[in-house]
């Protein structure tokens, strides 16, 4: 259903004067029940953490259209998704930038949001619903990032071993790409999705989420990052050592790739990268 024929059912509705009171009432269900977020979860042999993963996106936003790519796991995780009702797209390439690359090629014009999540359930679906409420309220805001080093909290989340790292890519990315964020690497993210209909992503593994970071910077959008809780992963850890070393590279080569994009609407110098207040 398209967003042309959206709105002509709405104006119809509420243009019969004969059916005034009824006509709003069928606009609120009819938005309602307008899902216009796509949620796309990488996977790999996650078979101990995507029911709990999908039920809670069920559970938290309103008829979430839900996409697994999964990356040719060799337990359960294909038809656990698949019984849960997602739509499972079986990689064609390897890593999590490819495959968030194959979900976003499968999306059309009635998605409006897209968010990006884990499939080990370390990410509680609520908080998409805060950010779903930043960009709906700030036309400036083209990316919200779930934050899970805030002081909010700082006692109920399980901060990994990697935590050291990510501040320091974190303060790299600050300085080679004008990126600056508290959690740049965070696997909660949500999205314009106008701003990834003709962006081509050039990273194939964890190093995605500085590719996007300083690809959302290019554009003259803000980001903004907001507190959430972070769990203990269920089943086997994925990122390892080598992973930060790509991320590295990656930032040192969109430094050096650094042309405004078609898409900007400010200048750079007036580029802002903003926290929401804790």
């Amino acid at each position: 259903m398209g967003l042309s024929y959206r709105v002509r059912y709405i104006w119809g509705l509420l243009t019969r004067p004969q059916y005034c009171i009824t006509g709003i009432l069928r606009v609120w269900y009819f938005l309602l029940s307008w899902s216009s977020i796509t949620v796309v979860v990488p996977a790999y042999n996650e078979e101990e953490g995507i029911t709990p993963t999908i039920c809670e996106l069920k559970e938290s936003l309103n008829k979430p259209h839900l996409v697994v790519v999964d990356g040719k796991s060799t337990d359960k995780t294909l038809e656990i998704a698949k019984d849960l009702g997602a739509e499972v797209l079986i990689q064609n390439g390897k890593g999590k930038g490819n495959a968030i690359s194959q979900g976003l090629s499968c999306l059309n014009g009635d998605t409006c949001y897209v968010a990006f999540t884990d499939a080990d359930y370390t990410y509680p679906a609520k908080h998409i619903k805060e950010m779903i409420n930043v960009l709906d309220s700030n036309p400036n805001v083209g990316m919200v990032l779930g934050d899970r080093f805030s002081r909010t909290y700082e006692f109920e989340s399980d901060r990994n071993q990697f935590y050291i790292g990510n501040r320091i890519l974190a303060f790299v990315q600050r300085v080679f790409n004008g990126v600056n964020l508290n959690d740049p690497y965070t696997g909660l993210r949500l999205i314009r999705f106008e701003l990834l209909k003709d962006w081509k992503p050039r990273s194939f593994g964890f190093d995605i989420e500085a590719e996007l970071n300083h690809h959302i910077e290019r554009t003259g959008y803000k980001i903004v990052e907001v507190p959430i809780k972070y769990r203990k992963r269920l089943g086997k850890k994925k990122l390892a050592f080598r992973d930060g070393l790509k991320i590295l590279r990656r930032i040192i080569i969109e430094r050096l790739s650094d042309v405004p994009t078609n898409t900007s609407k400010n200048s750079s110098k007036t580029r802002k990268t903003i926290r929401k207040q804790q």
